[in-house]
Parts: C-alpha cells; sequence; structure tokens
C-alpha cells in the first residue's frame, strides 16, 4: 500500500497572525507538516527560530515558499537570484522536500534570462525540489472592484473582462518554461481562468507539490477553502492519490476575515478534512 499523502498547512493561512500561530493550528488540528511562507514577519526569516518552533511543536516544514510576492521583493536582499539559493539552503537546514518559486517578473530581466538554468543547477546540487509555480495575469476587471459585480459593471461600460496582462516571464504559466518540477495553485487557476485539470495532466510527474485551495473566478487571487468554490477541487486529489504523486498537499486558505479564534480554527479543520477525504489511497 502506498504511504499517504501528506497534508500540510501554509503559515500564510494564518495571517494576520504570526508564523508561530500556524505551527500551533498545525499541531493541534492533526496537520502533517507547515510549509513556510517567507516574508515580512522577521521570524518568516530567521531560518533557526523556524527550526526551533519546528522542535517545539513537533511539526515538520514540508516546504518553503521562496520571499518572491510583490509584498516580499526586499526581504532576504533586492535581488531574485541569491534569495532563490537561500531559500534552498533554508528548506536544506529544516529537512524541507520541496521550495515553491513563482516565475519570475517581466522587469527582472536578468533574474528571467537565467531562470530555468539557475532553477536546475540548484537541484542537481540539492536534494530539494524547486517546484514552479502557476500564477495568473493581472486583469482589467481587476480595477473596477472583484467578482462577478465589476464585470457586470465593466460589460455596462461598454467592455469585457479580458484575458489580462501577464507580468510574468515567459508567462504566468510555468509550463511555458522548461521546468522538472511544479506547484498547482487552483486558486491561482480560478483567476487566470486556467483548466486545472489540464494543468495537472500536463504537469505530469513534474506536478511535486499542490496549493489546496478554491476560488470562483474573480480577478483578485481568492485562496477559499477547498469545496467553496468552482475549481475542481475534489477531482484534482483524486488524481493525485490515484497516481504517482509522492509530493505534498498544502492548505493555503485564506483565514483573514475570520472573526474569532474558533471561526478560524474551523475553516481550518474543514480545509484539513476536506483534504484527507478526497487524498484517501
Amino acid at each position: 500500500m502506498r504511504p499517504a499523502i501528506k497534508v500540510g498547512l501554509s503559515t500564510a493561512s494564518v495571517y494576520p497572525l504570526r508564523t508561530e500561530a500556524a505551527f500551533e493550528y498545525a499541531a493541534r488540528l492533526g496537520y502533517d507538516g507547515v510549509e513556510l511562507m517567507v516574508w515580512a514577519e522577521s521570524v518568516s526569516q530567521d531560518v533557526e527560530a523556524v527550526a526551533a518552533m519546528s522542535a517545539r511543536y513537533g511539526v515538520p516544514v514540508l516546504s518553503v515558499h521562496a520571499p518572491c510576492l510583490l509584498i516580499s521583493q526586499r526581504v532576504w536582499g533586492a535581488n531574485p537570484i541569491p534569495k532563490l539559493e537561500r531559500s534552498v539552503r533554508a528548506a536544506e537546514q529544516l529537512g524541507a522536500q520541496t521550495v515553491v518559486v513563482h516565475p519570475p517578473f517581466r522587469w527582472q530581466r536578468r533574474y528571467a534570462e537565467g531562470f530555468t538554468e539557475q532553477v536546475a543547477s540548484l537541484e542537481a546540487d540539492s536534494d530539494v525540489l524547486v517546484a514552479v509555480e502557476n500564477m495568473f495575469p493581472f486583469r482589467a476587471d481587476r480595477f473596477y472592484g472583484a467578482g462577478q459585480t465589476s464585470i457586470e459593471r465593466m460589460r455596462k461600460r461598454g467592455g469585457r473582462p479580458g484575458p489580462g496582462i501577464s507580468a510574468f516571464a515567459p508567462s504566468y504559466d510555468p509550463l511555458d518554461g522548461n521546468h522538472a518540477h511544479y506547484t498547482l495553485d487552483l486558486s491561482h487557476t480560478a483567476t487566470a481562468g486556467t483548466d486545472a485539470l489540464d494543468m495537472a495532466r500536463r504537469m505530469g510527474d513534474g506536478l511535486v507539490h499542490l496549493h489546496l485551495c478554491d476560488g470562483n473566478g474573480a480577478s483578485t487571487d481568492e485562496h477559499l477553502v477547498p469545496g467553496r468554490g468552482t475549481q475542481p477541487t475534489a477531482e484534482v486529489c483524486q488524481m493525485l492519490a490515484t497516481g504517482n504523486f509522492a509530493g505534498h498537499v498544502i492548505l493555503e486558505v485564506t483565514t483573514s476575515g475570520a472573526r474569532t479564534a474558533s471561526e478560524r480554527e474551523a475553516l481550518l479543520t474543514e480545509s484539513l478534512q476536506f483534504a484527507r477525504k478526497h487524498l484517501l489511497r
């Protein structure tokens, strides 16, 4: 019998709470580990502090998300090339299997020109997998607000929500590059209007990491609890469970709207239960 797929909790899922809260929730609710989002919070950037939290709560770090978001452009310095290498070294130190990284932004020209080669070189020198994540275009309807209301407003003005503009090089679809390993994010497929099942099939054995979440196709990245949007979340999980997937599934959901601790806990519990149900082997 094949081993169960490990299910982790992204530290971003407890925002605006701090990184330690993710370890506490993961331990109490029965997650198999966490994904460390490296961003502005100083503790998230301190590998030794994170290792100490991992030991304290008995919760391993399954993956590291490199600081490549717009809001983390200055974390670990302004140059994205050494930041990606530092992310791999952090993963090695923490015993994490995977580093999640976004495709380069178009304005990061030197980084973009050497990105494929750098990823391949880092993987050749390490057991850590560098899994490039699917992203989404910036859509015009975003500037009118989010969701169906904004789309209808745009139509009344004589426009329509189009495919948008990619800020990424060569595109927001990592399969337009040439990489060995990929992360599939189901909120990003919703925002991009991408067929998630088709993308998973195209990634093939290169799909080694899943950000399990959901979305309704709004112009903004929603990261809903799986099953609350329009994405084929259950079908993707079942595809992984019945295939040769040997990676990790990470719940990267937003709980920032939770009004109480019990409400946040309920969202994280529902997310974990969904994953366990549909990843059963």
